[in-house]
This record gives C-alpha cells, structure tokens and sequence, in this order.
C-alpha cells in the first residue's frame, strides 16, 4: 500500500503534463519569405563603398517597388534580418528578425541602417556567410513560406570551407541562396579580384528554388541593383522553380577554389594585409 500510495503524486504530475500538451500552442505568425541580407565588409572595401552599401539597403528596402511586392504576397509580409561578414570568424548583426508589413516598418529599418556605420574586417569566407546565415533560421520566430539568403560580395571565397560545401548544405535545408556579386575594381584588396565574379557566383554560390544572380558593374548601380533583387526575391512564382548547382553538366567545370588558390599564390606578398 505505501508503495501504491508513493505512485499517487508521480501518476498526477504525469496526467497534468499530458493535459498541458493537448493544449493548443500559440500559433506563429505566418509570412511569405524570410530574408537574411548577408553583407560584405572585407577590408577590400573603403570607408565610402561601406557607407554605399548601408544607403543602397535602406533605399531598397524603403522603396515603393519592394513595399509593393510585399503587399502581392499570400500574406502580405516578410521577415528581414541582416549581418555583415568578412572571414568565417567575423559576423556582426545590423538588424534582428524585423516583420515588415507596411511602408511605416520598412522606413524604421531604413533609419536604422543609417544610423550606424559599417567597419572593414579581414578576410573573404563565403562559405562562413552562408553557415551564419543558415543558423539564423533557428531563431525565426516566424512561419516562412520560403527562407532565403541574400549574399553580396566583391570577391571568391578565401578562407573556411570550399563554398560549394557550405552551399550545398544549405540546400539540404531547403533555403535558396541568391547573390549580388560587385564587380568593382580598386580599393586595397584588388589583386584578389577576379573578372568573372558573376559567373563565379552563379556556379559557386547560388542555389536553391528560383536562385538568381544581380551583378553590380559599378557603384552607382548599386541600390538599384539591390531594390530590383529584393523584388525578384519578394515576388518569386513558386509554380516555377528551378535549381542552380555549382557544377552543371552540360558546361565546362568551372574551379570554386579560385579564391583559395590566388590567395595562397599571393599573400606572401601582401604579408601586411588580409583580405
């Protein structure tokens, strides 16, 4: 009987946490696209190319032509956030998960991008990007139709895993990783450069549902390239999907290690500075 009696309290507490399972949960808001913005800073950059890129995102996001996008959608609203990155062990966040629904919302992320400034860092790691990005998918308090990374850079992958490697991962999570290569030239880390960026991107780095590269040939094209792939991105047909790999077989292979090479040929050179 005392063991019986023993039993009573444990048996209750078993009965009052399945009564609180059956319960309903509080359902997440539901929107059309998650959106990481993953932003270069590499020290390839100056002060005042740093300083286009914060204006060319809080122009874009701001704009007419993407809040017009977001109110086409099933829900009418998006998630954004965004972080700037260099090599694999730089990543600072700009702006958290932030709902946009409204011109009002899309105004106070653009004052809040122009409020800071952008600071350089060492190193170029894609790949370090993508893995970053990817993990912000775990905190988004949202319920996505679609997750999607958003990279812009200036240069191939030059230091962590082979981009390929951290791409095609991402996949296997269903996100779509879409790119905005600037094929600027100048600034201190031109020697890392190299003149097929775009295609670079395109079989490197993009991939996914609908993936897509928007180049940049100079920097006054800069926010409109950035508002015209939030749009392309906001206002994706899902009836239409298509896959990006890094390797298509109808063409010629194309080396995703680029980067890695001319830095290995090149940084004895340049023992003072680190892309």
């Amino acid at each position: 009987m005392g063991y019986i009696r023993a039993l009573k309290p444990a048996a209750g507490v078993i009965i009052a946490a399945l009564l609180f399972a059956c319960l309903p949960l509080k359902a997440q808001e539901r929107i059309d696209v998650a959106l990481v913005l993953a932003v270069d800073v590499s020290r390839s950059m100056s002060y005042e190319e740093l300083r286009i890129q914060r204006q060319g995102y809080a122009s874009a996001i701001s704009s007419p032509e993407v809040i017009r996008a977001i109110g086409q959608g099933a829900y009418r609203r998006i998630a954004i956030t965004m972080f700037e990155w260099a090599g694999n062990f730089h990543s600072r966040e700009i702006l958290g998960w932030t709902l946009v629904e409204s011109p009002a919302d899309a105004a106070a992320i653009a004052a809040q991008l122009l409020e800071g400034n952008s600071v350089g860092a060492r190193r170029t790691s894609i790949s370090g990007a993508i893995q970053h990005g990817t993990s912000l998918f775990d905190s988004l308090p949202y319920l996505a139709d679609r997750h999607v990374i958003d990279i812009s850079g200036d240069g191939p992958n030059n230091q962590g895993l082979p981009v390929t490697e951290a791409r095609d991962e991402a996949l296997k999570q269903g996100i779509t990783i879409n790119g905005l290569p600037m094929m600027t030239r100048g600034g201190l880390g031109s020697q890392f450069n190299i003149d097929d960026l775009d295609e670079y991107y395109r079989r490197c780095v993009i991939g996914g549902p609908g993936s897509f590269v928007v180049p940049v040939n100079a920097w006054d094209q800069f926010a409109e390239a950035v508002r015209r792939k939030l749009v392309l991105e906001i206002g994706y047909d899902l009836s239409v999907p298509r896959v990006w790999r890094a390797q298509l077989l109808f063409q010629k292979p194309y080396d995703c290690l680029i980067g890695e090479k001319i830095r290995q040929q090149r940084m004895w050179q340049y023992d003072d500075f680190d892309r």
